[in-house]
């Protein structure tokens, strides 16, 4: 089983979209060209922003399919976020900032589902929870394709059952935030959780989580496990990346990555640094607030070239990165998937 999106690909590789400055219009476009998916991050912009790096990438790719990421609105959680800020207070006066204000919970993501309704796009994924039955069917009726990210079987049939096209089924050895719906972190391997979202989905499904190259990816889509495999890590150091000049220097410099509540609110994985492991057993489950909270201390932080306090988003297989571009890297995978 696959989609249209899916069986146009001359490479079975989706580019993972990275919130906060690592996805940019340029690497979704290279993606593309390349011959898999590119996506462009919509998770915080502005619907402004979206919109114009959407008009960017569609008139520099034509008729060349790419997609869209949109973060789905989290409910207030009644976490003591205010207790938490004081707990950072001496970070805070470390960097010399004050803690980052909440501009509004949800995203934007109304204005931006709309703005995508009325300009189609071919692909649109969601993270932290799926659409509803509604959402789908108007993005279908526009001619875009549905995914969801998934990490449980559970969040898989919910979005099964909603109607959408395409499952990118997501490890716990992904770099970035956890997928799962309810803000939980299950350690379920990838090969586990693949298994677990095929015994309750037909759906196609799009493998993610510590994969770094086509050998990685080959005995995923050989063994029927994935239809396609979504990197993101392995982009980071590419040129056409938004990543901090010094996220770059620690790829190959920290070696351990932990899962962490400490910067955002919500389970991700990062390289490892003093701010998570002084942080993370006190932080609550209260995304987006913790993320403004800590913005200001983070953009300090990575305007000094200081990796301790920064969020250095990356999966388990970082050290593997490469420092070459994007089309490099999608012919070296093509050739090792015999594409």
């Amino acid at each position: 089983m696959t989609t249209r999106i899916l069986s146009e690909l001359r490479i079975p590789i989706v580019g993972a979209p990275m919130a906060g400055g690592p996805s940019t219009p340029e690497l979704a476009a290279a993606v593309s060209s390349a011959g898999g998916l590119g996506m462009i991050a919509g998770a915080l912009l502005t619907p402004e922003k979206l919109a114009e790096q959407v008009n960017w990438v569609r008139g520099t790719l034509g008729s060349v399919p790419f997609g869209v990421n949109l973060f789905m609105p989290e409910d207030a959680t009644g976490a003591d976020v205010d207790a938490y800020a004081a707990r950072l207070q001496p970070w805070f006066e470390k960097y010399d900032v004050e803690p980052g204000a909440l501009p509004r919970r949800d995203d934007f993501y109304p204005e931006k589902f709309e703005w995508v309704i009325a300009n189609p796009v071919p692909v649109v994924s969601s993270t932290f929870g799926t659409f509803t039955a509604d959402e789908v069917a108007r993005m279908h009726a526009v001619g875009t394709e549905v995914w969801a990210t998934v990490a449980r079987a559970e969040d898989a049939s919910v979005a099964t059952a909603n109607g959408v096209d395409a499952l990118i089924v997501q490890g716990p050895e992904a770099g970035g935030h956890r997928g799962t719906f309810d803000g939980s972190a299950p350690e379920a391997p990838l090969a586990e959780v693949l298994g677990a979202v095929a015994a309750v989905s037909g759906l196609p499904r799009i493998a993610a989580g510590g994969l770094m190259d086509g050998n990685d990816v080959a005995p995923l889509l050989d063994s029927g496990a994935a239809h396609a495999a979504q990197l993101g890590t392995a982009l980071l150091d590419t040129p056409e990346a938004g990543t901090r000049p010094v996220h770059r220097e620690q790829l190959t410099r920290i070696a351990n990555t932990a899962v962490t509540r400490a910067f955002s609110g919500r389970p991700a994985r990062g390289l490892e640094n003093d701010f998570m492991r002084e942080n993370s057993a006190d932080a609550p489950l209260a995304y987006p607030d913790v993320h403004y909270l800590t913005g200001p201390m983070r953009a300090k932080a990575a305007a000094a070239h200081d990796p301790s306090a920064l969020s250095m988003w990356a999966g388990t297989g970082h050290a593997r990165v490469q420092s070459l571009p994007t089309a490099e890297l999608m012919a070296t995978w093509a050739r090792q998937l015999g594409r």
